[in-house]
C-alpha cells in the first residue's frame, strides 16, 4: 500500500504546498505590483479556488476516459506553467493570471481516484489519512518556509520552488507510483446531472462544502479576534495553530483508523459536525483569549475527524467507472465553500460581529448533522475479491440484487455488494 500512497500523497500535499506558501505574504508583496489595488490583491488571494472549483469536474472526468497518470501529468504541467507566469509578473493581472492556470492544473480529485483504484475499500480511510497528513504537513512547512524565503530571495523564489516541486513529482509519477490497474466493467455512463441527485454522493458534497466554509471562516476569524480583540500578540499566534495542529494530528489518526477499521465512519463524521458546533459556541461566548483559543482546538480536532475519512466516504458511493467524476464535484463543493467562507465570513466580520456570525454557522451546523443522519453508512458497503481464473458474466451477477457493482482489476473481480439486502455467503452461493 504504501509504495503506492506515499508517492501520490507527495505529489498531492506538493501540489498543495505550492498553493499554500505564498498565501502568508502574497498581500504583503503584490501591491508592489503595477496596477495593484487592495481589491485586486484580496482577489489575487482566492482566484485559485475559482479554477480549482471549475475543473475538478471535468479533470475526474477525463481521467475516466484517458487514465489517471496523463491527467495528473497534463495538470502538473499546466500547474508548473502557471506558477513561472507568476514568478515573472511584474503586474497584477498577469500574476492573477497566473494564478488562474496554477488552481486550473486541478488534479487533487484524479489522485484520490488513482489511490481508491489501487486500495481495497478496507485501507483506504488509512491512505486517506496518509495524504490528509501530508496536506497538513505541506500547510505548516509554507508556513514557516514563505517568510524566510521571500525575505532573502524574493516572492519569485516562492514560485520557482513550487515549479521545480512539480517537475519531481512527474519523475516520482511515471517512475515510483505503479501502473494503473486496467479496470474491466459492465457499467453505462452515470449523467452528470444524475451524478449530482444521487442523495449520498449529494450528503458527501454538502459535507465537503460546510467543512470547507468552516475553515475558511475560522481562518479569517481567529487571527482577527485574537490580534483585535483580546490583543494577543500577533507573533505568538504559531502558538495556537502549533497546538491545535498537534491534537488535530492526533485526532486525524484516530478517525483513519476507526472509521475503516470499525465501520464507523458516518458515526465520525457526525461526531466532527458535533465538534464544530461546540466550537462555534464557544467563539460566540468568549470573553478572554484562553477562552477562545480553547474553541480553535476544539475546531481543529473537528476538522481532522473529517479529512481522512471524507474522500473515502465519497469514493464509496460512486461505481468503477464514475470515480473520477464523482471525486471531481466533491472536491469542486469543497472549493467553493473556502471561496464562500472568505466572502461570508468576510462580510459579516465586517457588517456585524463574530457573534452574529458563530450563530449563523451554528444553525447550518445544526441542519448539516441532521441532514447527515440520513447518510447511508458507508460500512454497509463491502466487497468480495474473486479469482481471474475464474470466468464469470459481468452482466449476471450485476443483477443480483443488493450487488451494486462489479469490475475487474489487474489482481481480482471485484463484487460490491450492500450487506443491508445481502450476505456475502448468500451472494456466493449465486455466483
Amino acid at each position: 500500500m504504501l509504495k503506492t500512497v506515499l508517492p501520490l500523497s507527495f505529489i498531492v500535499g506538493t501540489r498543495f504546498f505550492g498553493l499554500f506558501i505564498v498565501l502568508p505574504v502574497l498581500s504583503l508583496y503584490a501591491l508592489n505590483l503595477k496596477g495593484a489595488n487592495e481589491f485586486l490583491v484580496g482577489l489575487l488571494v482566492g482566484v485559485y479556488a475559482l479554477t480549482q472549483m471549475a475543473l475538478q469536474v471535468p479533470f475526474g472526468m477525463i481521467s475516466d476516459k484517458i487514465g489517471r497518470k496523463k491527467t495528473m501529468l497534463i495538470g502538473l504541467v499546466v500547474f508548473i506553467i502557471g506558477s513561472l507566469v507568476c514568478s515573472y509578473a511584474d503586474d497584477i493581472y498577469t500574476m492573477m493570471f497566473g494564478r488562474l492556470l496554477q488552481g486550473a492544473g486541478a488534479i487533487g480529485a484524479v489522485a484520490t481516484a488513482m489511490i481508491s483504484d489501487f486500495i481495497n475499500e478496507e485501507n483506504r480511510g488509512k491512505a486517506m489519512a496518509i495524504m490528509g497528513s501530508f496536506i497538513g504537513l505541506s500547510f505548516a512547512a509554507s508556513l514557516v518556509l514563505s517568510p524566510l524565503m521571500s525575505a532573502k530571495f524574493g516572492l519569485s523564489s516562492l514560485f520557482d520552488l513550487s515549479a521545480i516541486l512539480s517537475l519531481i513529482c512527474i519523475v516520482l509519477l511515471f517512475s515510483v507510483v505503479p501502473k494503473e490497474h486496467t479496470i474491466v466493467h459492465e457499467n453505462t455512463k452515470t449523467p452528470l446531472k444524475k451524478l449530482l441527485k444521487e442523495k449520498n454522493l449529494a450528503l458527501m458534497n454538502l459535507t465537503n462544502c460546510m467543512q470547507k466554509m468552516l475553515m475558511s471562516v475560522a481562518f479569517l476569524s481567529i487571527p482577527l479576534v485574537l490580534v483585535h480583540e483580546f490583543n494577543y500578540p500577533s507573533e505568538n499566534l504559531w502558538h495556537v495553530y502549533v497546538s491545535s495542529m498537534v491534537l488535530g494530528f492526533l485526532a486525524m489518526g484516530l478517525s483513519g483508523s476507526l472509521g475503516e477499521k470499525r465501520g464507523l465512519s458516518k458515526e465520525i463524521l457526525l461526531l466532527g459536525v458535533a465538534f464544530f458546533i461546540i466550537a462555534y459556541v464557544i467563539f460566540a461566548f468568549s470573553h478572554n483569549a484562553l477562552v477562545f483559543m480553547v474553541g480553535v482546538v476544539v475546531f481543529f480536532i473537528g476538522f481532522n475527524l473529517h479529512e481522512p475519512i471524507m474522500q473515502s466516504c465519497a469514493s464509496k458511493f460512486a461505481k468503477v467507472n464514475e470515480k473520477g467524476a464523482a471525486l471531481g464535484v466533491f472536491n469542486a463543493f469543497g472549493y467553493f465553500g473556502s471561496f464562500l467562507g472568505g466572502v461570508v465570513g468576510g462580510y459579516f466580520l465586517h457588517h456585524f460581529s463574530l457573534v452574529t456570525l458563530a450563530f449563523i454557522l451554528i444553525a447550518l451546523s445544526l441542519i448539516w448533522f441532521i441532514l447527515l443522519l440520513f447518510l447511508q453508512s458507508p460500512a454497509d458497503f463491502k466487497n468480495i475479491y474473486l479469482s481471474l481464473e475464474t470466468k464469470h458474466d459481468l452482466n449476471m451477477i450485476k443483477s443480483i440484487n443488493g450487488v451494486l457493482d462489479v469490475y475487474k482489476n489487474s489482481k481480482f473481480l471485484v463484487v460490491k455488494y450492500n450487506k443491508k439486502i445481502i450476505n456475502e455467503e448468500e451472494l456466493k452461493s449465486k455466483i
